[in-house]
This record gives structure tokens, sequence and C-alpha cells, in this order.
């Protein structure tokens, strides 16, 4: 009788945990969840300039929800990136630093609509913090941005979208007039989430796509009582500009997460 009592407070645990770690798993799908995380993604490609530049990027991403009231919170999304970059523009040579960051703002109702779509839109700024001009534009830009989702069962799909022209900066670097378009579709089950997504741009100015088709595993582990996930994944590259990436990259990141 008490084997059988053990094996029942083990299968409930287990049954709890996996539940648990599906909850995280599939907030972190969301992007306007009201959940602090602070993920830090690393990114490589190749196949830039003459066909030999390549660039590593780890983006340091904190998410932070703050609430308005009963009703609405405003979710606070910025993307720091730390940028090595080699022959990125024919023989430029190398350079590291810190590129631009883009801070955006959704503000997001708490409640989902009545046939269960998730929403929030608000400003999103570039500023031109890079350490060295190839590392980024030298250009003040903003725009709008939005995200709309819908979580069905262990399905989340959807997709966000901004828009940035630039207003001041450097006059002799080209202008920004760019959008970018991230439909994505998730599936989770017992902490596993498997992700297809394209974080795509399209430069009005150049008339140019880039557009990376990413495949992406993650999984929800505890760190003591911290929960993180770890991810992994590979892109290819179906469209560039001219000198832009090709063929295959690669991204790895570690997300750690502060439920409330």
């Amino acid at each position: 009788m008490k084997k059988i009592f053990a094996l029942m407070l083990l299968a409930t645990i287990s049954t709890s945990a996996h539940s648990d770690a599906d909850d995280l798993a599939k907030q972190l799908t969301n992007p306007v969840a009201d959940l602090v995380s602070m993920p830090v993604q690393i990114n490589y490609d190749s196949g830039f300039g003459s066909e030999d530049g390549h660039r590593l990027a780890i983006n340091v991403q904190p998410v932070i929800p703050i609430e308005i009231n009963n009703d609405w919170n405003v979710i606070s999304r910025t993307i720091i990136p730390l940028i090595e970059q080699h022959n990125i523009v024919g023989n430029s040579g190398s350079q590291s630093g810190i590129g631009d960051i883009v801070q955006s703002l959704f503000f997001s109702p708490k409640a989902a609509t009545a046939s269960g779509w998730i929403w929030g839109a608000g400003p999103a700024l570039l500023i031109p913090t890079a350490s060295n001009e190839l590392l980024g534009t030298e250009k003040w830009a903003a725009g709008p941005t939005a995200v709309f989702l819908k979580m069905d069962n262990e399905w989340t799909y959807g997709m966000l979208a901004n828009h940035l022209w630039d207003y001041a900066g450097e006059p002799d670097r080209a202008d920004l007039n760019a959008s970018f378009i991230q439909p994505f579709v998730s599936y989770t089950n017992r902490g596993w989430t498997y992700t297809l997504q394209t974080e795509s741009t399209y430069d009005w100015e150049n008339q140019e796509w880039a557009v990376p088709i990413n495949g992406i595993l993650s999984k929800v582990l505890r760190i003591g009582q911290l929960p993180v996930s770890f991810a992994v994944g590979a892109r290819y590259w179906a469209d560039a500009p001219e000198n832009g990436a090709e063929g295959w990259g690669g991204r790895f990141s570690i997300t750690a997460m502060l439920p409330k």
C-alpha cells in the first residue's frame, strides 16, 4: 500500500512539474506575457560581402511587464546587440562592440478577446548607440509596433511587426525606412517547444528583403528555484540584400524567467 501511495505521489508531482513547465514555456511564446524574462540570444551568420564575411551577435533582450491598471499592462521589450563581425562590407576588416538598441513598448489588455486573441501595440524606437559606424545606422528612428497571437491548446501562432523611419542622425548615412515582420507558430508539450518563424525585414529605400527562416527547439528547466529556458536553432537565408548573409546560420539562447 505504501508503495502504491508513493508511486501515486510521484506521478502527481511529475504531472504538476510538466504542467508548470508547459505553462512557462507557453508564456515564452507570447511576446506580451505578464512575465519578467531575460533572454540572451546568440546568433551566427556567414556569407556576407565576398562570402567570407561573418557576424556573431549576442542580443540581450530584457522583457519587463508594467501594470497600468486592472485591465492593461505595458510590456517593455529591449534589444541590446553585442556584435563581433569580419568583412561584412568587402574587405572592411573586423569590428566589435555594441550595436543600435531597439526599444519597444506594447500596451496590451490583460484579458484576451472574446475569440481568444491576445494583442499589444505601441511605439518602437531605434537608438544609435553603435560603438562603430559599421555596427549601426547612425540614425535615430521611430515608428509603430504591434503583436497579435492566439493560444490554442499546445499551439501558439501569430505575428509581431514594426516599421521604423529615421528622423535624425548623420545626414551622409543612408535613410532608414524598414518594415520588420515576424510570423510564428509554436507547439509546446512537456516543457519542450518547437517553433518555426521568420524574422523578415523589407528595406523600402532599396526595395530589398532579408528573410531568414528559423527552426528552434527549446526546453524549460529549473536551476534551483529559477526557471530557465534553453534553446537551439538553425536558420536558412531564403533571401538577402546584396552583400548580405547567405546559406545557413545558427542560434543558441538562454532565458531566465521571474514568474509573478
